[in-house]
């Protein structure tokens, strides 16, 4: 009984601290800053803040869930940031795609994660190199489109605008972000494509041997890590207003950190999207609220560290007898 009792308490903290976690900053950066942070302003900056990375964890985790990892993400955002860019209304160029650029630009992103998979797959490469080589080759795609000329601004003055517009009361790019999410949970949730990943993280040998193609799954979760990280950078690059490879810098730290505290381990075979949400607002939150109380940015990286830190060992901690290296 006690044993029971024992194994019911700890899923109760492993499902909901993060929440905790989040609930706990908002509570103290409310005292410390009891005028700049508990404002409807700061809440929108926060979410504002969250989108990119948001929108980047939902395809990410699709590949961690599987006990793989994809560092590419700042590659394929510069990579695809230019694209639209150039093939939008713009200083260098008399392309107008429309909504075509962002069709194009997101392509580029599936296609690069497609490589990737093609790879770790058919060459049997782990994906922690080959992706870290993928983020680079969209680095280098970047270079060639950015090209020996004047940097690339979008002509529109409105363009910059709309991402951090809120109509509805949310900044346009959150909503975005929350579309991604509501879709990314009805995959995960109701499709073959969402369940299995939890089958090859949780053992792949087995998921082998009960005729699951882990190879076309890793293909499919790259492709939409790809095709997220790609979005992500026309976003970012919309709210700069002009296109730059490193449109994307900071990225992989900021959304493996908020998989991880969100509680998708990087062995695999649990987690999900909407924890990684809460992983993405834990992290937006601190950073909002460091800031705000004044915090040096060196400071700001320690802690932000600390708390990564912990939150692996954290996500680890009951299964750490038999956790196996990412692949």
């Amino acid at each position: 009984m006690e044993e029971n009792q024992s194994g019911r308490t700890r899923k109760m903290v492993a499902t909901y601290a993060e929440i905790a976690i989040l609930v706990f900053l908002i509570v103290l950066f409310s005292i410390l800053n009891p005028t700049t942070f508990p404002t409807v302003a700061n809440v929108n900056t926060i979410l504002n803040t969250a989108a990119v990375p948001t929108i980047i964890g939902v395809g990410a985790t699709f590949v961690v869930l599987m006990g793989r990892i994809d560092l590419s993400v700042e590659g394929i955002m510069g990579a695809a940031g230019l694209a639209y860019v150039l093939l939008s209304p713009n200083s260098r160029t008399s392309a107008d795609w429309g909504f075509g650029a962002i069709v194009v630009a997101i392509a580029l992103g599936a296609g690069l994660g497609l490589a990737t998979a093609l790879v770790h797959t058919r060459l049997k490469v782990p994906t922690f190199i080959v992706s870290l080589g993928m983020w680079y080759v969209g680095l280098g795609i970047a270079a060639v489109l950015f090209g020996q000329e004047m940097q690339p601004f979008l002509s529109d003055p409105n363009a910059p605008l709309w991402p951090t517009s809120a109509p509805l009361g949310v900044s346009n790019s959150y909503l975005v972000a929350l579309g991604v999410v509501a879709l990314g949970f009805l995959v995960e949730r109701f499709t073959r494509l969402g369940r299995v990943p939890y089958a090859i993280g949780n053992n792949e040998g087995v998921a082998l041997v009960t005729g699951i193609p882990v190879a076309r799954y890793c293909i499919y979760a790259f492709a939409i890590s790809g095709a997220c990280s790609a979005l992500a950078g026309v976003i970012a690059s919309m709210s700069l207003g002009a296109g730059a490879a490193n449109v994307g810098v900071g990225m992989v730290f900021f959304t493996l950190a908020a998989v991880v505290i969100g509680g998708t381990p990087l062995s695999g075979g649990k987690g999900g999207v909407l924890r990684t949400v809460v992983g993405v607002l834990v992290l937006s939150t601190l950073y909002n609220g460091l800031i705000l109380s004044g915090v040096a940015p060196s400071l700001q990286s320690g802690v932000s560290g600390l708390v990564l830190v912990s939150a692996a060992i954290a996500a680890g901690w009951s299964q750490r007898n038999h956790l196996r290296v990412v692949k």
